[in-house]
């Protein structure tokens, strides 16, 4: 059993996740994680599979996905790792405002700055507004309202706002 890394970029079309997911399944392979969205016009998937193939197996099965040289694929194996469970406690983190360098550096330092882990975090830019999602695990002991605090803080700089609230199951 081989575990894979896969990455698919390139111009957004129809049937793009479709296509490369059945091509997947017909090579006995497993899709255990994955993350797929649009950036401005452009596709980005990253998938984590489990099966028999071999990273030459997958490319090959994907090469036709490629030949309009609108979408580049990767393929690489990765160590088996176990799940790692989470020990903290599930975190919402957004912020909104003007874009600007340097908003999504700065936020996230400070979830860094306390131990805290980003599972997720999105970002998009509708006309000049910036919206950040992301969702943490913070550790048990961190003391969040001073957390809290350093956002606000480092938000006022930016000229954003941004809000921590704990996050509910349903929320997930």
């Amino acid at each position: 059993m081989t575990s894979l890394a896969i990455t698919v970029l390139g111009h957004d079309r129809p049937g793009i996740i479709a296509e490369t997911t059945a091509r997947l399944a017909d090579l006995g392979l497993n899709l255990e994680d994955s993350s797929m969205t649009r950036l401005r016009g452009h596709f980005a998937m990253t998938l984590v599979c489990a099966g028999p193939a071999e990273p030459s197996d997958v490319e090959a099965a994907l090469s036709g996905l490629t030949s309009d040289g609108t979408l580049s694929i990767s393929v690489l194996a990765v160590p088996e790792e176990p799940a790692v469970a989470s020990t903290g406690t599930p975190w919402l983190l957004t912020v909104h405002g003007a874009d600007r360098p340097g908003i999504v550096s700065s936020v996230v330092a400070e979830v860094a700055a306390v131990g805290g882990n980003i599972t997720d975090l999105t970002t998009r830019l509708t006309g000049d507004l910036y919206v950040l999602v992301a969702e943490l695990d913070l550790p048990s002991d961190v003391d969040v309202a001073a957390l809290d605090a350093a956002i606000d803080d480092v938000a006022a700089r930016l000229g954003v706002g941004a809000t921590l609230r704990r996050a509910e199951a349903d929320d997930l």
